[in-house]
């Protein structure tokens, strides 16, 4: 059978691999997940029971119920300040990655430059590569806190006929938070070379120090910008599969071309969850979701101090619930690193590497996981990275 040549390129999950091995020791700890540990609020399943109880399991618009996009947009506007036309300018998908993956579709043309900052989350590259087009990786380095920077676009974009920019913030895996002048910073580079931004904001309610700044937000920012969002992480509403894109109409009605064919709609008692999320949460001021970040923030300052302690440099993210650890230390890379904590300590983190070439020296740890499981591993991790420090001394009196 002849398959795609592209798909044949790209190479499996770098983080996945990591789980099929964990998943064969029942006793391991793992801090590679990349999924909230709450359970889903019950006022949010409980209207999805109701929906179906009410016997609402048909379709619904290919725009998604207009009752939750006009949620959606009281929303975004509420806790980010940014105004989108619910008719014509925000639609329903399945998850924040089928959001993603429309975006890039509409946008690049084969051979397109995608910039995509490395460290980032490992679909942006094999999407942007199944559209066609041609990743960039643009340098975002621990020294400037793994956030892009003018000189390292400027650099990214200068030869590569760089089309599209994700701008992936509170970033996955380092935790990175982009700030409103350093947003600013940016545009002379972006209009340089008429960028389009794929801003993939599903962390933004895991902000800890300030509120999220959207691209989208910020003048000469918002005509050029699709927003890309949804309830995994911010309402543990993984499972369900519920996202949206917020962009300017002539970009919307481009994705709802592609989402007609490919998905049609988002299913019908996710979309009722998502209506009572937004709706429901807001009469107590989304209380669900600041006693969730309340407890990541806790769990964050527990594990980095843990980390920088044991000697793995780490910076205190300032998003999302994943801290990115510096292990070059202890001699290993983070691939090397990660393989000998399962093997030795049973317990499970992701190699950098999987990320992007700027993270080969570093692991990512999530801290979407009990205070109790984070105590036990750093326990552990503190005893294999001391073990790991008397061998190399051992080593070097031979």
């Amino acid at each position: 059978m002849r398959l795609n040549q592209i798909i044949q390129q790209i190479k499996p999950s770098g983080i996945r691999e990591f789980f099929d091995i964990v998943s064969t020791m029942p006793d391991a700890l793992s801090l590679g997940v990349g999924e909230p540990d709450f359970i889903t609020p019950w006022y949010i399943r409980d209207a999805a029971i109701k929906s179906i109880q009410r016997g609402y399991t048909a379709y619904t618009s290919n725009k998604g119920l207009p009752a939750l996009c006009e949620e959606i947009a009281g929303y975004l506007s509420r806790r980010f300040g940014i105004d989108y036309d619910p008719k014509h300018e925000i639609l329903v998908t399945m998850g924040a990655s089928e959001a993603i993956d429309l975006a890039l579709r509409v946008l690049i043309e084969p051979g397109d430059g995608v910039l995509i900052p490395s460290p980032s989350y490992v679909s942006y590259l094999p999407i942007a590569m199944l559209c066609g087009g041609k990743p960039v990786s643009v340098d975002c380095t621990q020294h400037a806190d793994f956030k892009i920077t003018p000189e390292a676009l400027e650099e990214a974009a200068a030869s590569n006929g760089a089309k599209v920019l994700i701008m992936p913030y509170p970033n996955n895996p380092t935790g990175a938070v982009m700030t409103e002048p350093e947003l600013r910073n940016l545009l002379p580079v972006i209009q340089k070379y008429d960028l389009t931004i794929v801003s993939d904001e599903i962390y933004a309610e895991l902000t800890y120090d300030g509120k999220h700044v959207s691209p989208a937000s910020i003048d000469g920012y918002r005509e050029r910008t699709i927003v890309i969002n949804g309830f995994s992480k911010a309402f543990a509403m993984t499972g369900w599969r519920l996202g949206y894109i917020a962009a300017p109409e002539d970009a919307l009605a481009a994705v709802l071309k592609v989402h007609q064919y490919t998905a049609l709609c988002a299913p019908t008692p996710s979309q009722y969850a998502g209506l009572a999320a937004l709706k429901d949460g807001r009469y107590d001021g989304y209380k669900a979701v600041d006693d969730m970040k309340e407890e990541y923030d806790r769990r964050r300052r527990f594990i980095v101090g843990e980390l920088n302690a044991m000697g793995l440099e780490c910076n205190l993210p300032g998003g999302a619930f994943y801290a990115f650890a510096d292990v070059s230390s202890t001699g290993m890379d983070g691939q090397r690193f990660a393989r000998r904590l399962l093997a030795d300590e049973k317990v499970a983190v992701v190699p950098g590497d999987a990320f992007g070439e700027e993270g080969k020296n570093h692991i990512r740890v999530s801290y979407a996981t009990s205070l109790r499981t984070l105590m036990q591993a750093a326990e552990r991790m503190n005893r294999f990275v001391a073990r790991c420090a008397r061998e190399r001394r051992a080593g070097a009196e031979l």
